[in-house]
């Protein structure tokens, strides 16, 4: 199939838009017109993942971690990145990394570890910011209903669990149309009133391109209308981090336990037991001390992360009980979640898991 029938639909269900800016998720190396036969996926690229790539004739690699964060100024092959983007293009085998989109997204990296550690009713724990606009468009009245309903299917409208969601205000529109016009309603060089509806709808900004062509193609007028407005509200069903409940409250040493078993962990480093049972738990995949004030201060009784320095065991201060579970460990599962979100839309199309570990830690 084609690349970039594979990338249409990762961005359609992991929005590339959703990554931080730091991030290089998306087509890292290929060309999207080109054609694939089979996919390879893996945590990390490695060489040894290259080798695995070429020997299990895969001409897509799709990695949580991009190859490439920064730019490459030079290919002198000196350094791993250079010399596995040249074994790459060498070899004609394209890249796509789906990073922070899919640690960010509601149905991500988070949420599958919730799965994983019996967490339930994960939500986001520090929602995106500068994600939301407005629009607002006027409308005729005889094709308000329409446009309305081409805005929702195009994915404006929704809010939460509730879609279709818009406001509406009748009022009176005047325009005059000018020489070269070719007025829906009035005539030309005459000034014109009409009976309009002002639609205001809430979307995503990524969703963008896609609204604005629904409301043109959907829009009786010459010259359409309409307002866009950036909105400070944050996202709460996208973001960093998930928090989430035990179905039974548990000792902290039993979970522990668990988490250790489930995991797979070589060890785990917390602070010290609270003496009570936990139930409120947030997690972060990979790196996420970021968001330990977050945890916090959403009431966990236990936050689970990878990457945690020495001073940032002390900032909970007997809060919370602080875990770190690893940076790979806690994205271990991202290879499963992708493949299953893969499978599901192309059941033919060939995809394999690495069976190469790219863990860089290892423990005695």
């Amino acid at each position: 199939m084609l690349l970039s029938e594979i990338l249409n639909y990762l961005e359609g269900q992991m929005p590339f838009a959703l990554q931080e800016d730091y991030d290089n998720s998306g087509l890292i190396i290929g060309n999207a017109s080109k054609e694939v036969k089979s996919a390879l996926i893996c945590l990390d690229i490695t060489e040894e993942i290259m080798k695995e790539s070429i020997s299990r004739n895969c001409d897509l690699i799709i990695s949580h971690h991009p190859l490439v964060f920064k730019g490459i100024k030079r290919f002198t092959g000196k350094n791993i990145t250079e010399r596995l983007v040249e074994e790459a293009i060498r070899n004609n085998i394209s890249i796509i990394a789906l990073h922070t989109n899919i640690d960010n997204h509601p149905l991500g990296v988070n949420s599958i570890l919730c799965r994983k550690l019996g967490i339930m009713n994960p939500r986001i724990l520090r929602p995106m910011g500068g994600l939301l606009k407005k629009l607002a468009t006027f409308v005729p009245a005889s094709h308000a209903d329409k446009v309305r309903t081409s805005l929702f299917e195009a994915g404006a409208g929704t809010i939460g669990n509730y879609d279709s969601c818009s406001f509406n205000i009748a009022g009176r529109g005047t325009f005059r149309a000018l020489e070269g016009s070719s007025p829906f309603v009035g005539e030309q060089g005459k000034l014109h009133v009409e009976q309009e509806e002002k639609i205001e709808v809430i979307y995503s900004a990524f969703l963008e391109k896609k609204i604005l062509s629904a409301l043109l193609s959907s829009h009786p007028y010459e010259e359409v209308a309409y307002d866009i407005y950036q909105l400070a509200n944050k996202m709460p069903y996208a973001g960093a981090g998930m928090i989430g409940e035990l179905d039974a409250a548990q000792e902290p040493l039993d979970y522990l336990a668990f988490v250790k078993a489930t995991l797979s962990l070589g060890s785990l480093r917390h602070t010290e037991l609270p003496n009570k049972k936990i139930k409120k738990i947030a997690v972060c995949g990979g790196s996420g001390s970021f968001l330990i004030a977050d945890a916090i201060a959403a009431g966990a009784d236990l936050f689970l992360t990878g990457d945690i320095k020495y001073h940032d065991f002390f900032l909970p201060e007997k809060q919370m009980l602080l875990a770190d579970v690893g940076h790979y460990e806690s994205e271990q599962f991202s290879k499963e979640l992708i493949f299953t979100l893969l499978n599901k839309k192309f059941p033919t199309f060939a995809l394999l898991i690495s069976k190469t570990p790219t863990n860089p830690v290892n423990y005695l």
